[in-house]
């Protein structure tokens, strides 16, 4: 670990760092290098945990001790910048400390994925980075084996969706599917049924169909308006809904996922 004490807001060095509002990279499905940005020693503390390689650390002054203890003896540049700096450089407050570029790794293929899975998560074109998020903690918690997001689905590696996850995007074995009709080959070729969540006249009920669940399902989660496209539909085996009172035909998606993992989770071991 080399330590480097910048005061400049355009010092190159700190450029993996450079404008990372929302407005900045919402537009971005994957962040230009193969780097994405862990936000705070905790979240960094798991990247590293499960693997990751941090490229350099941005930290300010008083978070420096935790953050050395951290990288240990790993040849990464420190920036301690004052907290202005920080601002500056980032387009935000930064009050978790510290921010590291990392390395992404190489994901995994659906067939490596998916072999030995009982709960799959399949999440397709959601756009909103805190709805990914908060479906990897669902995921996590509830018991998935694996979270497949689609080419237009929104970076679970994105910090947004790190930081909403509580660094469970670490922690659930992902990919991205390449194709749509690839992926669903895959899951089948794993003896997995593909459950669409999904409002329809011939939908089953999610407790029914929970009653009979097969050994193996992947759970197909749609965008926040359009939900699920045809073509994922018509791929499925069954479609599932929740069944609703109040008035209310939809939860949000990161929250039907959760109550559909929790319905669907394993009962017991293949």
């Amino acid at each position: 670990m080399e330590i480097f004490e910048l005061a400049d807001a355009d010092d190159p060095r700190l450029d993996d760092f450079r404008s990372l509002t929302d407005t900045a990279l919402r537009a971005k499905i994957e962040p230009a290098g193969g780097l994405y940005i862990a936000e705070s020693a905790k979240v960094i503390e798991r990247a590293v945990a499960a693997g990751h390689a941090p490229r350099a650390v941005m930290v300010q002054r008083r978070w420096l001790d935790g953050i050395a203890a951290l990288l240990g003896e790993r040849g990464v540049p420190v920036y301690v910048v004052p907290d202005a700096v920080a601002e500056t450089v980032t387009g935000f407050a930064v009050h978790r400390g510290a921010l590291a570029s990392m390395h992404r790794p190489s994901l995994p293929s659906v067939a490596e994925l998916v072999g030995d899975a009982r709960l799959v998560l399949v999440l397709e074109n959601i756009g909103d980075h805190t709805n990914v998020g908060a479906a990897f903690r669902a995921a996590a918690a509830l018991g998935a084996d694996a979270v497949l997001v689609s080419p237009r689905c929104a970076d679970p590696l994105y910090r947004r969706s790190v930081r909403v996850s509580m660094g469970t995007v670490f922690q659930v074995p992902w990919t991205r599917i390449d194709g749509w009709d690839d992926a669903v080959s895959e899951l089948h070729r794993a003896g997995i049924e593909l459950a669409a969540l999904a409002l329809s006249d011939a939908a089953v009920p999610l407790d029914e169909y929970s009653a009979a669940r097969p050994s193996k399902v992947a759970l197909l989660m749609g965008s926040e308006g359009d939900g699920l496209s045809r073509q994922a539909l018509s791929s499925a085996d069954v479609v599932v809904t929740i069944p609703m009172r109040g008035d209310v035909d939809s939860l949000n998606v990161a929250a039907a996922a959760s109550v559909a993992l929790w319905e669907l989770r394993p009962q017991s071991p293949l």
